[in-house]
């Protein structure tokens, strides 16, 4: 079960006003539109497909890091919270891409590296020369050996520092919530350094905010202040923000990379992903529905089967109660968001789920009560890339490969599938070298395309309060075909397997639905019939 945190200082639970109809699009933005052709995507290729981004209905864009940073873990070692990557472009032109988006009515979110920099930041190198800056975890150099998880100095400080994932991304001190004096880098989470680190993300924040961003996606949310029992003093010190956030800037969001919105919602953030890890389950909701045992996969990782598969061995129950005890506990003071993937996980189109299995699966994301949020390339079915060589410090284990899921975004049939002028070997990753790859012309053109259902399906959501997040659900089947209840008006059937899936109408009322948007499922006066790969959307 989740920890329940310890009590956080008061905010006042404000949501802003355009969260609960958001349909979040996460943009890799070395990956979307190189607009500068020196093969990497740049913030004005972004600008110059904002009219796509409009003409889909996304109305939030969330932006992976584009700070100043050595890439040695693809932006998340930031080396500058004050500045963009040059690579990226300019603060101008990122401010010309927020001022653009917002004209067309979507918001743009940044991604905020909050528990570690680079080890090329300036305050490391700094500590790495200075016994007495505690901004970073350090101990004295008086150990006879490290302690476990310590990386020795690299300067002329003695001992070593605490990395919070790669051994080049130092751990900024929050503190920990189980000081000792006889570990002496355990410091309190009120001590000098702690204190520095908290005021230093309030200016970060705040910077970026007045420029004209909407809130932040915040990495590894959870991992900051360190052996936290229960995340209690994690907790506090996101509270703390949040009540400066509702007090400066009241539109403003969080999202959390946490994993589980019954512990970061309470603390303050506005929402957070089911993710395939994080949560007393590790993850498994989230796997339970897409996770086919291909592309990113680790060892670790014990599940038989997925829901949204061909052969039909899996459950939606393991996300439905997931997703039924969140809602318990969040209510009204926030949003759990759903993915179709990330870059730190598979792609939905992925070793053998197949194009046609992609629609049954967009139905459930668009019509159930989560945050809706749309990897860049998944709405016409871009395929994870196996076998590629490790970028960026992409790979993480013997199955793990995030490199698979950032490849270049499929505009049309020009070289470089429309991504970049540069040269193929010049680009970021290679392309989709299947000459089949799907792409935004060829499925723009095509009204039965995945692209174009998708689009419907956005405006439906948009539409249609009933199947948003503040619409009831009702789940009447878990197996094949899932079958809920939105609003207590519009019936959803789905059926990701390959077979058939019949069931009998739950209700007499529903053999009068009437369909709204449907492939392949008929509402008869006995039963509901689900072909193989069908969705329908049916209105009471």
């Amino acid at each position: 079960m989740s920890s329940t945190p310890a009590t956080p200082p008061a905010f006042t639970h404000h949501v802003p006003s355009w969260l609960a109809d958001a349909v979040l699009y996460q943009i890799y933005p070395q990956s979307f539109a190189d607009a500068s052709g020196d093969g990497i995507g740049d913030f004005n290729g972004i600008t110059e497909h904002l009219d796509y981004l409009e003409w889909l209905g996304v109305n939030a864009v969330w932006l992976n890091p584009c700070f100043a940073s050595p890439f040695r873990d693809a932006g998340y070692d930031v080396s500058n919270y004050l500045a963009v990557a040059p690579r990226y472009g300019t603060e101008d032109d990122l401010a010309e891409l927020v001022d653009n988006a917002t004209r067309r009515g979507i918001r743009v979110m940044l991604d905020l590296v909050a528990g570690h920099t680079s080890d090329r930041h300036p305050w490391f190198t700094a500590a790495a020369n200075n016994p007495g800056d505690n901004r970073y975890i350090w101990t004295t150099g008086e150990e006879k050996e490290l302690p476990e998880g310590f990386v020795p100095s690299p300067g002329s400080r003695p001992g070593g520092y605490l990395p919070n994932f790669f051994d080049s991304q130092p751990a900024l001190n929050f503190g920990y919530g189980r000081p000792d004096p006889a570990e002496p880098w355990r410091q309190p989470i009120d001590a000098d350094g702690p204190r520095a680190n908290r005021a230093a993300l309030r200016e970060v924040m705040d910077h970026w905010l007045r420029l004209g961003l909407s809130g932040f996606r915040v990495d590894m949310a959870h991992s900051l202040v360190k052996d936290d029992p229960g995340l209690a003093e994690t907790s506090k010190l996101w509270s703390e923000l949040r009540a400066w956030l509702d007090d400066t800037h009241r539109q403003a969001a969080l999202l959390a990379e946490w994993g589980d919105p019954t512990v970061s919602v309470p603390a303050g953030f506005h929402a957070d992903f089911f993710l395939q890890f994080g949560g007393p389950d590790d993850g498994l909701p989230l796997r339970s529905l897409w996770n086919n045992g291909h592309g990113t996969v680790h060892e670790h990782w014990e599940q038989e089967s997925c829901y949204f598969d061909a052969e039909g061995r899996g459950s939606a129950l393991e996300f439905v109660s997931a997703w039924e005890a969140t809602a318990t506990v969040i209510a009204d003071r926030g949003y759990a968001v759903l993915p179709t993937a990330n870059h730190d996980f598979s792609r939905l189109a992925c070793g053998p789920r197949t194009a046609e299995q992609l629609p049954p699966a967009f139905a459930f994301q668009l019509t159930w009560p989560t945050l809706p949020a749309v990897y860049y390339g998944d709405e016409i079915g871009m395929r994870y890339q196996p076998g590629l060589p490790d970028r960026e410090g992409s790979v993480l284990g013997p199955r793990y490969n995030r490199a698979g899921s950032r490849t270049p975004m499929q505009w049309d049939d020009t070289a470089n599938a429309g991504f970049s002028p540069a040269a193929a070997e010049r680009l970021y990753l290679p392309v989709d070298p299947d000459p089949a790859r799907p792409t935004v012309d060829a499925q723009r053109a095509d009204s039965g395309s995945l692209l174009n259902l998708v689009r419907r399906l956005i405006a439906l959501r948009r539409s249609t309060p009933e199947l948003g997040t503040r619409g009831s659900v009702e789940v009447l089947h878990t197996g094949y075909p899932l079958v809920y209840l939105r609003g207590g008006r519009y019936l959803v059937v789905v059926n990701p397997r390959r077979d058939p899936a019949t069931l009998a109408l739950p209700r007499a009322e529903m053999a009068r639905a009437r369909p709204v948007e449907r492939s392949g499922v008929t509402v008869g006066e006995r039963d509901i019939a689900a072909e193989g790969f069908s969705f329908g959307i049916f209105a009471l």
